[in-house]
């Protein structure tokens, strides 16, 4: 899911919201996103998180990339705490 939080906060314009089945599907998808953006010459300010934990970002200054395991993804329920933004795009 890719959200435009521009006009409701201060610290992004976009949240990439995504889940993963496992601890080696999470670690899968952050890689790639990480490696994608790198061969771009985009690298994240920030990382945060493991794919044990549940929950990995990078943040990446206007756009912040969050990738969760399924349970961890309900538990914080940012497409429902960000239900004003704008849906971008959203894939099932």
């Amino acid at each position: 899911m890719l959200l435009d939080v521009s006009g409701l906060c201060s610290f992004a314009d976009y949240f990439v919201i995504c889940s993963g089945e496992s601890q080696r599907q999470l670690g899968a998808i952050y890689d790639e996103v990480e490696k994608s953006l790198k061969n771009e010459g985009i690298q994240p300010y920030r990382q945060e998180g493991s794919s044990d934990s549940g929950w990995l970002l990078l943040d990446y200054g206007s756009v912040i990339v969050h990738i969760f395991g399924a349970e961890e993804r309900e538990f914080y329920d940012l497409d429902g705490f960000w239900r004003e933004a704008k849906t971008v795009v959203n894939i099932q």
